[in-house]
């Protein structure tokens, strides 16, 4: 090991017993233990625009190196993430030049998705230059949660006004069949999916928190409601992908699923006061947490997330911070922590270009980086960094 490498690896577990040794996760306040993260996930992003941009100068790759038959441009799940990252940089910070990111660059892209020839208007899975694409239910809820999460932020009302656009589109795709729920794709209504409801739950609550407006609470409780008797692993509190229009239950299991309904039990606590709402979300905490986390015999007993679609993971992190803001249990932000410390030390994922492989650790090391990945730590960097 090199004089240097040394350093940097003494430095860095400097920053780790800060992190850890108060018993609480800091503020990214200015020399705050958390404030690193901050500018790792700025770092980050300055990377995506370095080596995932197009010529477009707004739209993004969906992935490096670009392969032989990928498209010019990434597909809006990939690009949303990364509207999701400025947003949570943005929302972590308080900087203006996030959010002069979000409206110079993010929004001026994501407009490239957008489609009003169907109706509900609503956006696409790829960029409406091409020939059109199918609309996904999901893909645009995140869009929801993000513009109605910027609304919340700044006041703006042109944020607002897309939120409301987008939910019109959601509920769009919900119907009876099934006794409720939402559909997956606009253009195959064949199946409900928790990733397509679980979050639809989260959107409501937070326009209900925007505008107070009874029928979101109302609309929010009744889909967490209907996923939890649909889709609930009852023997583990872990959430099943889909179930089809025939009764076929989809059985993986996937972070950001049971991650959302995490969120979606701890805001409705926070609004009802109901503690069986308090009761859900612990539950599927310590379930998630045992199933999407790794033992890796680290000398503080921290576990690290598993890896695979960083992604999900990213958005299971909302979850556990909305309870955490309940219960300032600190112990899941640790591993969360934790993981994000190794991905960006140096038996972990980050290339000589500051992007990230699949995993957190060196089994990331190698094969492509996707736009999805690079949003995902960036945006659980930013959301780590805030928490207090």
């Amino acid at each position: 090991m090199t004089y240097n490498s040394l350093l940097n690896r003494i430095l860095l577990t400097v920053v780790v017993l800060a992190a850890f040794g108060c018993g609480c996760v800091n503020a990214a306040s200015e020399g705050g233990s958390n404030a690193y993260l901050m500018k790792r996930a700025s770092q980050t992003f300055d990377a995506v625009k370095k080596h995932m941009a197009t010529d477009d100068k707004v739209l993004l790759q969906e992935a490096v190196p670009a392969k032989a038959d990928q498209n010019p441009y990434s597909y809006l799940w990939g690009y949303s993430a990364m509207v999701s990252s400025v947003s949570a940089m943005y929302e972590a910070s308080g900087d203006k030049q996030w959010l002069n990111v979000m409206d110079g660059m993010m929004i001026k892209g994501l407009d490239k998705y957008y489609d009003n020839k169907r109706k509900p208007a609503g956006y696409a899975s790829y960029v409406n230059t091409a020939p059109q694409s199918d609309r996904f239910y999901d893909d645009n809820i995140w869009l929801g949660i993000d513009m109605a999460d910027l609304y919340a932020a700044t006041g703006k009302k042109t944020y607002l006004k897309r939120a409301e656009e987008i939910w019109t589109f959601v509920m769009s795709g919900y119907d009876d069949k099934l006794g409720g729920g939402i559909y997956w794709c606009e253009q195959k209504k064949e199946s409900k999916n928790t990733c397509s409801n679980a979050p639809a739950s989260v959107f409501a609550l937070k326009m209900y928190n925007a505008t107070k407006e009874k029928k979101y609470l109302d609309r929010g409780l009744d889909i967490y409601t209907w996923t939890k008797d649909s889709l609930e692993d009852k023997s583990d509190h872990l959430y099943f992908d889909h179930l089809t229009l025939k009764g076929r239950l989809g059985r993986d299991k996937y972070s950001y699923n049971t991650g959302q309904m995490l969120q979606a039990a701890a805001m409705l606590y926070k609004i009802t006061g109901e503690k069986k709402y308090l009761d859900d979300a612990k539950l599927m905490a310590e379930a998630a947490y045992n199933r999407f986390f790794e033992d890796k015999g680290r000398a503080d007993g921290l576990r690290i997330l598993r890896g695979g679609e960083m992604w999900f993971d990213s958005v299971m992190l909302r979850g556990y911070i909305e309870l955490y803001a309940i219960d300032k249990d600190n112990k899941y932000l640790k591993a969360f922590l934790a993981s994000m410390n190794t991905a960006w030390g140096e038996d972990g994922s980050r290339d000589a270009n500051g992007l990230f492989g699949k995993h957190y650790d060196a089994r990331g090391k190698k094969g492509s980086r996707t736009l999805l990945n690079q949003a995902a730590m960036i945006e659980m960097m930013a959301r780590l960094s805030a928490v207090k």
